[in-house]
């Protein structure tokens, strides 16, 4: 069996594409695998990551429903879930490869202003705290535990929050240094404060029972 399948869901996102699967060639050499799902893509997403990937496959759009049907075709002991928009490359495979339960990687963010460095470290605080890991941590999971909860529920949002959850009362997760590089441009689009104080908001609502899809309204999907 394969040591590691690395699971990237995908929409819209070809110009990021050769860039993140190139960066797992030694992974591939190593006899790693990688497996992109695509959402639906309009633009060329699919014919970008044919040459860097192991298996393209289509699927409902939303993460969710994208990384169960990669995690269904992948053949690794362990699935790497990583975003599109994520630079792994300071994750080290031994890491990932030689997890026993889960685990997920500390998170940097690809802006250089100071006010980044607090929210990194206060995201990654929390996570160590709570044992729960958002999906820009880079989420990794043995397939029989995976398989133990069901994979990940079919959420419009806070799908992330949730399987970290169902782990959690498995076992505490594996909290790597890594870290991942992931992007600010929610950000530096909406505004920090405002960005913050929605995730704030949104992590408080689902706690109280408000459905998925009102928070992913409320998030700004469509």
């Amino acid at each position: 069996m394969t040591a590691v399948s690395i699971v990237v869901p995908v929409l819209d996102e070809a110009a990021r594409l050769p860039g993140l699967l190139a960066g797992f060639a030694a992974w591939r050499d190593a006899g790693d695998e990688v497996v992109v799902v695509d959402g639906g893509s309009r633009d060329d997403s699919v014919a970008a990551a044919r040459p860097w990937c192991d298996v393209v496959v289509t699927a409902a759009r939303g993460r969710a429903a994208q990384m169960n049907a990669g995690a269904a075709v992948a053949r690794g002991r362990v699935l790497w879930f990583v975003h599109a928009d994520s630079d792994v490359a300071a994750v080290a495979r031994e890491v990932v490869a030689g997890c026993t339960a889960w685990g997920r990687c500390d998170v940097r963010l690809d802006d250089r202003a100071p006010v980044f460095r607090v929210i990194e470290f206060m995201m990654n605080q929390r996570s160590r705290l709570t044992g729960i890991a958002t999906g820009d941590q880079a989420l990794f999971v043995t397939r029989e535990l995976f398989t133990a909860v069901g994979g990940f529920p079919e959420l419009a949002l806070m799908e992330d929050v949730e399987i970290s959850a169902r782990l959690r009362r498995r076992a505490r997760p594996l909290c790597t240094a890594g870290p991942v590089l992931t992007s600010a441009r929610r950000w530096r689009r909406h505004g920090i404060a405002r960005t913050v104080a929605l995730m704030w908001w949104l992590r408080l609502a689902w706690f109280c029972g408000v459905d998925d899809r009102r928070l992913a309204r409320w998030y700004g999907q469509r």
